[in-house]
């Protein structure tokens, strides 16, 4: 993954915006959201290891698991939030790394992005070219994470707690994309940093 690029920031910061931004530009973007999505499936391995740390109250009737339910339980307790993530971020690493693999292998000038929330907390920042952090003001992350999910104020406050808080990731980021005004703004700044990251990826 040395040579992709991560995309973070805190929950409802605007990243997923940023990243539908870059892929417009041209960037191959690996949704680590999604991967973790396929690796809940009942078809892996993964789904099994889940639910018999978590018990069966986690799976819906059809036998998938529910990730409301799930996030619920996660996300008012940081061991169980610790314990989840113990069991899938080492397959969800390997994954996202073969991904990686594959599209630098099918597009070798390529900007790679991977967009991934939690980047930091994995202990994986080394793994990329630079990082990329998606930020918005606290106040409007917590208003649209309530809005997106349906969140009481309470959870929603929670759910951001589990990460770094975005200050954080904000210093450590190589370049920083400001979500806080208008989709047209933060379009602009895509487009403005693009080109340094696409020599980059072809240096």
């Amino acid at each position: 993954m040395h040579r992709s690029f991560g995309l973070t920031g805190g929950i409802a910061s605007g990243k997923s915006t940023v990243a539908r931004f870059l892929e417009a530009l041209g960037a191959k973007v690996i949704d680590a959201d999604r991967v973790g999505h396929e690796l809940l499936q009942s078809s892996n391995p993964i789904h099994h290891k889940v639910v018999s740390h978590f018990g069966q109250e986690i799976l819906e009737p059809g036998g998938e698991i529910d990730r409301g339910r799930l996030g619920s339980i996660v996300f008012t307790d940081p061991q169980k939030l610790s314990d989840l993530n113990s069991i899938l971020h080492p397959s969800l690493i390997a994954r996202v790394g073969e991904l990686t693999e594959e599209l630098r292998s099918r597009h070798p000038r390529a900007v790679i992005l991977v967009d991934a929330a939690l980047i930091y907390e994995a202990g994986i920042a080394d793994c990329f070219a630079k990082i990329l952090v998606a930020w918005c003001r606290p106040e409007q992350q917590i208003e649209r994470l309530m809005a997106k999910t349906g969140l009481s104020r309470e959870d929603a406050l929670r759910r951001r707690a589990s990460q770094i808080p975005p200050e954080e990731k904000r210093r450590r980021a190589d370049y920083v994309i400001d979500c806080s005004g208008s989709l047209e703004e933060t379009q602009a700044q895509v487009e403005a940093l693009y080109p340094e990251i696409k020599r980059l990826a072809e240096g």
